[in-house]
């Protein structure tokens, strides 16, 4: 089976979860001799296609120069519509991202992976400019095939976008940290800490882990946050800090590679993800792998992904999160039931299990 897989999201990440669940595809269908794997990305900026040698990749990776995805994405089209449009030989054409230009070509079935329905739920989060609910809806309309990464996902789309239930299937993510080595390092010593991975503004909630942590005097007062990734503390969020009177060494930002997070997740007293919702949530299933116990948001996909391995918290309560945070810091018996528990969900979910359950939508869809 001849598939491949377009520029899109290459051309616009560095690195991240849609291009990490796009290149792990890429990589486990590559070791398949049933398979021809073909990444078409002229000019790409992404950190994870330099990981291996072994995924066909067409393209070149650039520096991201200010202002410069205006021109890459420019060109990258102009070579689709010129290199790839025409082509026979393709069974699955995979576009990466959304987008409002089709450039599958006539032998090939289209198929789309919708991550979320974030910008439909959520619209009051993103400026008015965004086109990703008018771009994602043209593209999940023309594609043959729509991948969900939840059931709760479909259940969204169907919902918002009427799409009919027999073109959607659903395949979950796996998680990537599990190989790397864990890195230690001095800020967190043997101290217990509250760790926060990612983005921190609008759905994502961060305010409330705040608002809760000040609520706590125990927290406050013995427990820092680490945040990790999604850019340094704000004034705005250094302004929040000082309205709830928390000093400002109370939160600490950290980043770095795969070895630094592993480090943290495996060092944390407790991982919490207050999402108002999610697509699916890789970041709870890292912590699980690295014995981290788990505070998260009931709502959107996020139990379905973490099942009853996970202190489930209302993410519009501010003491339930308090509570759910005081109870794993503070109880090592509490701490220890959520790890064992995290180890067998962790199970379900792997990159392997996802590569060949798509593979199975593919032969599904193109009749192979």
């Amino acid at each position: 089976m001849n598939i491949l897989y377009d520029y899109h999201i290459f051309h616009a990440q560095r690195h991240g979860g849609i291009s990490r669940y796009f290149y792990e595809l890429a990589k486990h269908l590559s070791a398949r001799e049933d398979c021809s794997i073909e990444i078409f990305a002229p000019l790409h900026i992404n950190e994870y296609l330099d990981l291996t040698s072994d995924i066909r990749l067409r393209g070149i990776k650039i520096k991201n120069y200010p202002f410069s995805g205006y021109i890459r994405r420019s060109i990258n089209n102009a070579l689709t519509r010129i290199l790839i449009t025409r082509r026979s030989d393709l069974d699955i054409f995979h576009e990466t991202f959304y987008s409002g230009t089709d450039h599958r070509p006539h032998s090939a079935k289209g198929l789309i992976t919708v991550h979320d329905m974030i910008h439909e739920k959520f619209a009051e989060y993103f400026p008015g400019r965004d086109i990703t609910t008018k771009i994602k809806a043209a593209a999940v309309n023309r594609a043959d095939h729509v991948i969900c990464v939840s059931e709760n996902t479909r259940r969204d789309l169907i919902e918002l976008l009427r799409v009919p239930e027999e073109k959607t299937s659903v395949v979950y993510h796996g998680y990537s940290l599990s190989g790397a080595t864990p890195a230690v390092y001095p800020i967190t010593g043997r101290k217990p800490f509250i760790l926060y991975v990612g983005h921190r503004d609008g759905y994502k909630n961060y305010q409330l882990l705040l608002r809760a942590y000040a609520s706590s005097k125990s927290l406050r007062n013995e427990v820092p946050i680490i945040c990790f990734g999604g850019g340094e503390i704000t004034a705005h969020e250094k302004d929040l800090m000082a309205l709830l009177n928390l000093p400002p060494d109370c939160v600490q930002y950290m980043e770095g590679n795969d070895s630094v997070l592993a480090g943290l997740y495996a060092s944390a007293s407790v991982f919490v993800y207050p999402s108002l919702y999610e697509g699916f949530g890789i970041p709870p299933l890292e912590a699980m792998a690295l014995g981290c116990p788990v505070v998260c948001s009931n709502t959107g996909s996020i139990p379905e992904v973490v099942g009853n391995s996970a202190r489930l918290f209302d993410p519009e309560s501010e003491s339930d999160l308090r509570s759910a945070m005081e109870e794993v810091v503070f109880s090592p018996e509490h701490a220890e039931r959520l790890k064992a528990k995290g180890f067998d969900r962790i199970k379900m979910f792997s990159w392997e299990k996802c590569a060949q359950d798509t593979l199975a939508v593919y032969k599904k869809v193109s009749g192979n």
